[in-house]
């Protein structure tokens, strides 16, 4: 779809409400996720230095709609200062006296982050007056929240009706990205879809099939579709409920869809607990299977100098729980190795799945990691999300 964003937009002495995802993990008061902090900066640099009044708003944390001093923006908003390495205020409250007092006091190019939005039960209702309360405080409104863009509340969806709306620059990326994965992508297109449970993922399954040319099951999803094919799975997590599902899933996507064809094996998932490689066909009774075997991961590798585009949500096995991230970790690396060769376009999100980027040190060599999370599986499910759709 077509989305407004800030090219050529005049904001001089503009008040611009700008709607960030300031919920950052916090640890004995300490910001644990910089680097969430700073992908906003481009954004919200240009703003301030094309002299824009820039209002920063965000949730943070569950209170419930209620006041929770523990979940105050406060300590992100000085955090906030030490990235941008300019000055920031901040409001005691989002909307009210105390925001309009605030935002009053802003100069051209200043920066104030308002109070948490989930402080007040009307944010995640969506309630218009509080839609408005946070309108009556900007001229302008940019959204770079793509992580909260699938949440149809006040400060994501409900403002974008009240004024001219725009994608901010971490947004236009996000949507930029995504659509060279799955909208306008260079084919052949594969994805890699794992994870633990099927009953997850079934709406990005059947949103993937007829759409790539490759779609790769891994982690323990993958248990339930040998299951559903009278392979043996020993004691591993697998959903028995589900294997009708798995059938047509598998009838569906014929030879596009890959399951793996060896598997490592444990009797326990624990850390330096003996394993043992072994076909598909060959599990035993007490074993669980763990993590995709080398000579699948070999064939995945392999298939790499066929695709042009790589769309990747999930692990291909136990990562967290070494040896058991060895499969996911040689194929990411494979994957980066493709992409920095500028033979691969490789698009991966989900928490898991960053996380597991990260610890095989390829996150930044993937064309784009996106951080977002639930929008991030919502737009791969092919559904319309309300923080995007009101930019349009």
């Amino acid at each position: 779809m077509q989305i407004r964003v800030l090219d050529g937009l005049a904001v001089a002495g503009k008040r611009v409400l700008l709607r960030a995802d300031l919920n950052v993990p916090m640890h004995d008061g300490l910001l644990a996720d910089l680097p969430r902090l700073e992908r906003l900066t481009p954004t919200i640099r240009e703003l301030a230095d094309k002299g824009a009044k820039v209002i920063v708003c965000s949730h943070f944390g569950r209170p419930k709609g209620k006041r929770d001093l523990a979940l105050s923006l406060a300590p992100v908003a000085a955090a906030l200062a030490g990235v941008l390495g300019r000055k920031v205020t901040f409001a005691p409250d989002c909307i009210g006296d105390a925001a309009e007092r605030a935002v009053a006091a802003l100069p051209a190019g200043g920066v104030l982050v308002l109070e948490n939005t989930r402080f007040h039960p009307e944010e995640e209702a969506n309630d218009p007056a509080f839609a408005a309360a946070l309108a009556k405080l900007a001229d302008l409104y940019v959204n770079d929240a793509f992580s909260a863009a699938h949440r149809a509340h006040a400060s994501t969806e409900g403002v974008a009706h009240r004024l001219p709306a725009y994608a901010g620059r971490l947004m236009q990326a996000e949507l930029q990205a995504l659509d060279s994965a799955l909208g306008n992508p260079v084919r052949p297109v594969a994805a890699v879809v794992g994870g633990a449970k099927v009953s997850t993922k079934l709406d990005l399954l059947g949103n993937l099939i007829g759409r790539v040319d490759a779609l790769v099951i891994g982690g323990a999803m993958a248990n339930t579709f040998l299951a559903a094919q009278g392979l043996p799975v020993g004691l591993s997590l697998q959903e028995p409920e589900l294997h009708a599902t798995a059938r047509d899933i598998l009838g569906r996507a014929g030879a596009a869809l890959l399951l793996p064809s060896d598997v490592v094996v444990a009797p326990a998932l624990a850390a330096g607990v003996a394993t043992r490689v072994v076909p598909v066909a060959a599990v035993g009774a007490a074993d669980l299977i763990l993590d995709i075997g080398p000579a699948s991961v070999a064939a995945l590798q392999a298939r790499l100098a066929d695709w042009g585009t790589l769309i990747w949500n999930g692990p291909l096995g136990a990562f967290e729980t070494p040896p058991f991230d060895a499969g996911t970790t040689a194929l990411a690396r494979a994957v980066a190795e493709a992409t920095a060769a500028g033979r691969l376009r490789s698009v991966a999100g989900g928490g898991d799945t960053v996380s597991a980027l990260h610890a095989a040190g390829v996150a930044e060599r993937f064309s784009y990691v996106s951080t977002a999370g639930g929008a991030f599986l919502e737009w791969m499910e092919g559904r319309t999300l309300p923080g995007v759709a009101a930019l349009g």
